[in-house]
């Protein structure tokens, strides 16, 4: 399709490319803009959130056994320059087309808040906190998401909706006090830091990815961090050898799976999912991600799970149910 004197219709090259992409994946890379959201690019939407909640769930689990042997600057700014790589290989391989007008300013906000800043400050989080105890304090995101799509990019929401994203967060906020013992602690406050940048990341990476293409954003995002996370991850590289040569290959695999899954291929479904569904309502989806993460820390890592968390997990699926109820509301 071409350009018709505005920044956010794709290339005749660019759409080329994004539909091939989508049959080799199967999911929907690119979404083209709309002014309302239909029932079924709704429910699309939250499948792929889904998928993307899935890829995530694991990230914090993987963080803490990476940092048991390596260096936990290094995995942060590793990942960051890993995956950087691989997006730019990407974008060359498919000749990408680049970021239009205000795509510059919502991809650079992605980069700064999902790239940058969740990484880096749940990796230091995880020095201080277990997993599961981290993913309690992730359980925030949904709504600080919803809160920026809101405020910054006036994400039209129904009061039901607010009203059950309140009671969403009040769940995940009683199972943490009941989890934590109503103690908090500098991995919390890490923790909260990176939820808030994260929540920025969602919603400027779910609104450029309906004109640019969900793997397109990430892509972008990771190599304007580029600049930063390579030369930052090779001095560390120089600075730290032995304690790189030393890592077992439990912690280098878990290393691996951040670089690959949670930073650049779980964004393909996640903000496809923003995308066709809207940033606030499909980012709910993540109010399951604090069970998944403790189930995963506990049945892989050994971690200690509370026999309640199955009944809160159980809650919020029926508050997920109920949102989607009003998916196509404004």
């Amino acid at each position: 399709m071409a350009t018709q004197g505005t920044d956010y219709q794709p290339t005749r090259q660019a759409a080329a490319a994004l539909n091939a992409a989508d049959v080799a994946t199967g999911t929907a890379a690119g979404i083209a803009p709309t002014r309302n959201t239909s029932a079924g690019q709704a429910g699309g939407g939250l499948l792929l959130g889904l998928m993307g909640v899935m890829v995530f769930s694991l990230s914090l689990p993987m963080t803490r056994l990476a940092n048991t042997e390596l260096p936990p600057l290094f995995v942060a700014f590793g990942r960051m320059a890993g995956a950087g790589l691989l997006a730019a290989a990407i974008v060359l391989a498919l000749q990408v087309r680049r970021p239009q007008g205000s795509e510059w300013r919502d991809v650079l906000w992605a980069a700064l808040g999902v790239v940058v800043g969740f990484p880096l400050l749940s990796t230091l989080a995880v020095k201080y906190v277990n997993a599961s105890h981290a993913g309690v304090i992730n359980g925030l995101l949904p709504f600080f998401t919803a809160l920026a799509a809101a405020l910054l990019y006036r994400e039209r929401l129904p009061r039901a909706f607010w009203l059950l994203c309140t009671v969403g967060t009040g769940l995940v906020c009683t199972f943490a006090w009941l989890a934590g013992g109503g103690t908090w602690n500098a991995g919390d406050a890490l923790m909260l830091l990176a939820v808030l940048a994260a929540a920025l990341g969602y919603a400027a990476g779910g609104v450029a990815s309906r004109t640019l293409g969900a793997w397109q954003t990430i892509c972008w995002a990771l190599i304007l961090s580029m600049p930063v996370s390579v030369p930052v991850a090779a001095g560390l590289m120089m600075m730290q050898p032995t304690a790189l040569a030393t890592a077992g290959l439990g912690a280098w695999s878990a290393f691996a799976y951040v670089t690959v899954m949670s930073q650049l291929v779980g964004f393909f479904a996640w903000y496809g999912g923003l995308a066709r569904g809207g940033v606030a309502r499909v980012g709910q989806i993540q109010l399951l991600q604090i069970f998944l993460t403790a189930a995963a820390a506990g049945l892989f890592f050994g971690e200690a799970v509370p026999w309640y968390l199955w009944l809160f997990a159980g809650g919020v699926v029926a508050l997920i149910v109920l949102l989607r109820r009003f998916a196509a509301l404004r």
